[in-house]
């Protein structure tokens, strides 16, 4: 018996084809950035972030951004989740032009379709684990009852189903991550971003975090990962280094699932390419 957490944004695109944030069909790239640039101006300051940056990224993908403080790859993260808009250039996300879409629509396909995952937790210091991850499901519209039942079932996936009442004050560093990471994951997302999301963690709970990021990828779920930290940047199959707003290298490296030695998350990939939380067993 499975919970299946999938669901349509309800936008069509201009042409009146398949919803904007709809799951990829087969060999469609969940990412194609073409010929992006974004530059901010500061009154008659121009910095350039993005310098006609392409490439893809495959549905199944593990790929890494790295690059020194001010190459891009923030900037970069932030076009791919949809929190901001390139100046030039195309943002095709599961066969459709994002970019340039309305505002509201944006937010729609960016809280059903992707989930995030940031180096400082960003958590409701006075919510409970629980409360924290039915967020995204609060602005998707669903009902308490069902918000209740996925977010449960969200955090028992990421090994937290004793602490669902606790406080971030009262988590760890690295089960806060765990509820930042179930968070991510209850809206059933077809791209997982995450920004830096062992900064704060020492080194044996961000290896605990990696091996929780490798095993969801291992289900087929695409990840992107920011990181400056060369150790980390490793645990991805395909790596990518930007430099003064310019992709200065992708290791290119065939898409390989991959699956820790250990059971994995209980979580699984639906028939339609969502992503669904297990029901425990009855």
């Amino acid at each position: 018996m499975t919970l299946d957490t999938t669901s349509e944004t309800g936008v069509t695109s201009a042409n009146g084809g398949t919803p904007a944030g709809a799951a990829p069909r087969a060999g469609v790239p969940v990412i194609s950035v073409r010929r992006v640039s974004k530059v901010y101006r500061f009154g008659q300051t121009h910095v350039a972030a993005l310098r006609d940056v392409s490439l893809e990224i495959q549905r199944g993908e593990f790929v890494s951004i790295t690059g020194p403080s001010g190459s891009g790859k923030s900037t970069l993260m932030n076009v791919l989740g949809l929190l901001d808009r390139p100046t030039s250039g195309e943002y095709w996300l599961n066969g459709r032009e994002v970019g340039s879409l309305p505002s509201d629509t944006v937010a729609s396909i960016r809280n059903r379709h992707i989930g995030f995952v940031f180096q400082g937790f960003n958590l409701l210091a006075r919510a409970t684990a629980l409360a924290n991850v039915e967020l995204p499901l609060v602005y998707a519209g669903a009902s308490r009852a069902e918000r209740d039942r996925r977010a449960r079932r969200a955090l028992r996936a990421v090994g937290l189903g004793e602490r669902m009442s606790h406080k971030p004050t009262q988590l760890s560093g690295g089960q806060q991550q765990r509820v930042a990471i179930a968070r991510a994951l209850v809206n059933s997302p077809t791209l997982l971003l995450a920004d830096e999301p062992t900064g704060n963690l020492d080194t044996r709970t961000s290896e605990e975090i990696m091996t929780l990021l490798v095993r969801l990828n291992g289900l087929g779920l695409t990840v992107v990962l920011v990181t400056h930290e060369p150790d980390i940047a490793a645990y991805a199959p395909r790596q990518i280094a930007f430099r003064d707003g310019r992709l200065l290298h992708d290791s290119g490296a065939p898409i390989t699932p991959l699956m820790g030695e250990t059971a994995a998350p209980a979580v699984e990939r639906g028939p339609d390419g969502g992503f669904r939380i297990r029901e425990d067993p009855l």
